[in-house]
């Protein structure tokens, strides 16, 4: 594969932002089969953009000859109070995830899943994260502190300074040349290059993920957080499990103002789930309101919207379809066995 089709991969929606260009080219040039990371907290449910959306462009790594390395941060929920702070049920919570993943279309054959319960056991480890520490200051570390997906003023513990400092360290534990993260995770990508260059310890390239936005909208004002999709925030995420009655349901009180293309996250479940998942989008509606139409394009779509061509509860209604037929396959693989428990013991627990 040449160096320009890799590069299409690893740019292609989702990917939002890569620091950067000129160094992901001359990594691919030098190195035929780099190395990712991606890391995630093990505190819930899989929802669009945690399983679906990861999973799609994980592949698109895969595709392009990167090797990938799945993180599943069990010690970071456990600072970060998720599953009630309980490492056992984070560790449930975490085979859990490999699952979801998995029924999300990824091979877990081809990729490393790697524990930082695992990792922790490593004094070398603790020693980077230490270089990391001395090497940046408590205010930074503070203004990382977002990437836990909590406001700087929520900060109430000292183990939580850990957190930026040990997820700065990782990628130089890991052994890998790109990070490829959410963009909620840039903080942390960022001070990774800086200590990485301080210490001599080289810096990764970054791919940053766009974040599905939740239901309600991407509002004015709001800030990453706010508007994702989030398993915390009710009435903002279409989980992996949810039937087609639910599916349906939510997306009936979706935001989806007529003519209003940025943070409408209906057109963003075209755009970053279907389009990637089906070849085709079809908008069903009557013949007098101008019959079924059907678009190969989320530019198409997207300029059709803009102009007022299609109504938003014809959008919800065909995207509540679509989005049934790519979910089906995933609702399946939880039904029986070990993948059912799993989800029984994650579905149970509250977690924030």
């Amino acid at each position: 594969m040449d160096i320009e089709r890799k590069l299409d991969l690893i740019l292609r929606d989702p990917t939002e932002e890569v620091i950067t260009r000129d160094e992901l080219r001359s990594l691919l040039e030098t190195n035929d089969c780099p190395i990712a990371y991606d890391g995630f907290e093990p505190s819930g449910l899989a929802h669009l953009g945690s399983g679906v959306l990861r999973a799609i462009k994980l592949q698109d790594m895969l595709d392009a000859g990167v090797r990938f390395k799945l993180l599943v941060a069990d010690w970071f929920g456990w600072i970060n109070g998720k599953m009630g702070g309980d490492l056992e049920a984070l560790k449930i919570a975490g085979l859990y995830l490999v699952e979801a993943w998995h029924a999300c279309g990824v091979n877990t054959k081809k990729v490393d899943v790697v524990w930082t319960s695992a990792m922790v056991d490593n004094q070398q480890y603790w020693q980077r994260v230490i270089q990391v520490a001395k090497a940046t200051t408590v205010e930074r570390a503070l203004r990382c502190s977002t990437i836990m997906g909590r406001k700087e003023g929520e900060m109430q513990y000292t183990a939580q300074l850990l957190y930026p400092l040990m997820q700065a360290a990782d990628p130089f534990e890991l052994g890998v040349d790109i990070c490829q993260l959410g963009m909620d995770q840039r903080k942390a990508t960022m001070l990774t290059r800086e200590v990485g260059e301080k210490l001599g310890w080289g810096k990764p390239v970054c791919v940053h993920h766009h974040l599905l936005a939740g239901l309600q909208g991407a509002r004015m004002g709001s800030d990453i957080i706010e508007a994702k999709m989030s398993k915390s925030v009710k009435g903002s995420a279409i989980f992996i499990h949810d039937s087609e009655e639910e599916i349906k349901d939510k997306m009936s009180k979706a935001f989806c103002e007529p003519k209003l293309v940025e943070g409408n996250p209906v057109l963003e479940i075209c755009r970053y789930i279907i389009f990637r998942k089906k070849s085709e989008f079809s908008i069903e509606r009557p013949s007098k309101f101008g019959g079924t139409v059907e678009y190969h394009s989320y530019n198409d779509l997207e300029k059709d919207y803009r102009d007022g061509k299609v109504h938003p509860m014809d959008l919800k209604n065909s995207v509540s379809i679509s989005l049934n037929e790519v979910l089906q396959p995933m609702r399946e693989h939880f039904i029986a066995g070990s993948q059912r428990e799993l989800y029984e013991k994650v579905k149970s627990r509250v977690t924030r």
